[in-house]
């Protein structure tokens, strides 16, 4: 086993921890994937936790109200086909530690979509496709008799959705790019809170209770979103605001509190405001990273998860009302003190590009010399709407621990940065983003990397970057591993689920209007020009970048004679979510790299 292999093993062994819900007691919903797949952990006040699934595949979940139960969200085989069951935790098997009870189908159709939105008392809020395949609709479904209320069917792409009674805040993605737009469902009736054409990002709508009103986050007319009060169309006020970094908000359920999450280059701050705005106290995290949080039904403690760059997962017991911080979980007590040396915090660069802009980016910097000094890694994130975030990364860090300078990018078109710098590369703007990669390579001699040993690595659009990369600027790489990646946006688009096609149209442009320019951006249409050896990775069952297009640029690249390895994983959707799948693709995909990046 090379040293490459033994340290991503070593990573991938860890289990990483999430949070989905809190109840009044104090019992923490986690998500572990100890077992090999993200599994559903009940976590008492006192640490103490106990495994409640164990599913062929990842599921999530919340807390039935005044109900010791849980509705579980799972598909089948990462095909992302959401079915919603019932989980009562009085079953007699959860009276022993290490018992696991029944699941009872609750909303189930197979061939449709059902998002768990939200579990309120009495009754379940879900979304779901099933009317057409490609709307989403908004149901509450009632747990005393199943009967059902569609409480909005009006089209579109749902993004979040907020539940008051019978009123809806309902957040959609919009035509425009990079924007969504929220509507108020009342009565069967539709209120535009913000207009469709509005160039905006507003996210976290959720209704005050007992009101019409709205609090939410928004860049409407800003860089940078901010936290506000919408009463009706054109009726906003700021309740918080920073004119340097994306403001989130988490309202407590009966609105007497306000979490702001504050995202700065990758990572979270959160604090505690009045439903005015004002702020009441910071809550202080014992690291920097990301982080997920949710409200007790009672408003009075939050559950809080973090995933830093050294540490798959924390989850903390946060006082709601003074901000204190109780530590329920440590994700590094798994780790040995020899593991946790190999282990680097990323530093924040930015690089220079050729129009003057500069691009954001995290450094990992091989912690001790190796056979691999001045090789490089650019690892581009998915998305496109997303951004690198400071996130325990098993790849990213065995490739630092290898002895590879790994540089993980925000380039243009990136979220976290402002309205600005994630337009730059909407629609006819794509390209520029892949030029990017250029400029990247450009300047890893400033860090002692050597230009002619970088590589290339991403997921989803990072795959598609990738591939960008390898094919329109070629002669520049010396190798490329990529998973789940878009080989040609005009088969992308044709073959991938009908429901995400519109969605994506906005993005990077629709077959019908803009079919010239969707060949210009595709990799395959540079094929002649690629010679990097490739190595892929994809889930058969993806429904977001069909399997074929993995298949057609492995195809394409045996037919040329450049080596292209090809792996498909049939118990797979869009990624790798089975750890014993992780263990198989990871370490033979960094093998691969390290191979081509050598001296």
């Amino acid at each position: 086993m090379t040293a490459t292999n033994s340290i991503i093993i070593d990573l991938l062994e860890l289990h990483s921890w999430t949070v989905f819900d809190v109840d009044a007691a104090g019992r923490v919903l986690a998500g572990s994937d100890a077992s090999g797949s993200m599994q559903l952990v009940e976590i008492e006040p006192d640490g103490r936790h106990r495994q409640l699934t164990s599913l062929p595949g990842k599921c999530s979940g919340r807390y039935m109200v005044g109900r010791r139960a849980v509705v579980v969200e799972h598909d089948t085989d990462g095909n992302e086909r959401a079915q919603l069951s019932l989980l009562d935790l009085d079953q007699p098997q959860y009276r022993t530690p290490a018992g696991l009870g029944e699941l009872t189908p609750l909303v189930h159709d197979p061939a449709y979509i059902h998002s768990l939105v939200d579990v309120q008392p009495g009754r379940v809020v879900y979304s779901t496709n099933r009317r057409n395949g490609v709307d989403f609709d908004v149901v509450v479904h009632d747990l005393s008799d199943g009967a059902e209320q569609v409480v909005y069917d009006a089209g579109g792409y749902v993004a979040g959705v907020h539940v008051d009674g019978d009123t809806a805040a309902v957040t959609l993605y919009s035509s425009m790019p990079a924007s969504t737009q929220v509507l108020l469902a009342r009565d069967r009736k539709i209120t535009e809170l913000t207009a469709a054409d509005d160039h905006a990002w507003h996210t976290s709508a959720h209704v005050v209770p007992g009101t019409g009103s709205v609090i939410m986050s928004s860049n409407h007319g800003r860089d940078f979103r901010s936290v506000v009060r919408v009463d009706g169309p054109g009726e906003w006020t700021p309740l918080v605001e920073s004119d340097e970094h994306d403001l989130a908000v988490l309202p407590s359920p009966d609105a007497s509190r306000l979490l702001i999450v504050r995202h700065a280059d990758g990572s979270d701050e959160l604090a505690i405001h009045g439903p005015d705005g004002a702020w009441i106290t910071d809550v202080g995290l014992p690291g920097r990273g990301v982080a997920t949080a949710v409200w007790s039904p009672d408003s009075a403690v939050l559950a809080v998860g973090l995933n830093t760059p050294t540490s798959p997962g924390d989850i903390f017991l946060v006082d709601g009302v003074d901000g204190r911080v109780r530590t329920l979980v440590d994700g590094t007590e798994q780790m040995g003190p020899e593991l946790k040396q190999q282990l680097t915090e990323p530093v924040s660069v930015r690089i220079p590009t050729r129009d003057g802009e500069a691009i954001p980016c995290f450094m990992y910097t091989p912690p001790a010399a190796s056979g691999l000094e001045g090789s490089v890694v650019v690892n581009i994130h998915g998305g496109p709407e997303a951004e690198a975030q400071r996130l325990f990364s098993p790849v990213n860090q065995a490739m630092a621990a290898a002895g590879h300078i790994v540089l993980v990018p925000n380039v243009r078109g990136s979220t976290g940065y402002g309205k600005r710098w994630y337009s730059l590369d909407d629609v006819r703007l794509r390209l520029e983003s892949v030029r990017d990669l250029v400029d990247i390579r450009a300047w890893v001699p400033e860090v002692g990397g050597d230009p002619d040993r970088v590589a290339l690595y991403g997921g989803s659009y990072g795959g598609y970057m990738v591939l960008a990369g390898l094919a329109m600027h070629p002669g520049l790489w010396a190798a490329g591993a990529e998973l789940v990646g878009m080989s040609s946006l005009v088969t992308f688009l044709e073959n991938t689920s009908d429901y995400r096609r519109a969605m994506r149209e906005r993005e990077y442009g629709s077959l019908e209007h803009d079919h010239e320019f969707l060949v210009q951006a595709s990799p395959l249409t540079y094929l002649h020009a690629m010679d990097t050896p490739l190595f892929v990775i994809h889930g058969a069952n993806d429904p977001r970048v069909p399997l074929s297009e993995s298949e057609q640029i492995k195809e394409a690249l045996d037919a040329k004679g450049v080596p292209c390895v090809l792996r498909v994983y049939q118990d797979e959707g869009h990624g790798l979510a089975k750890r014993a799948n992780r263990l198989d693709a990871y370490p033979a995909a960094l093998e691969f790299l390290a191979e081509h990046l050598r001296r």
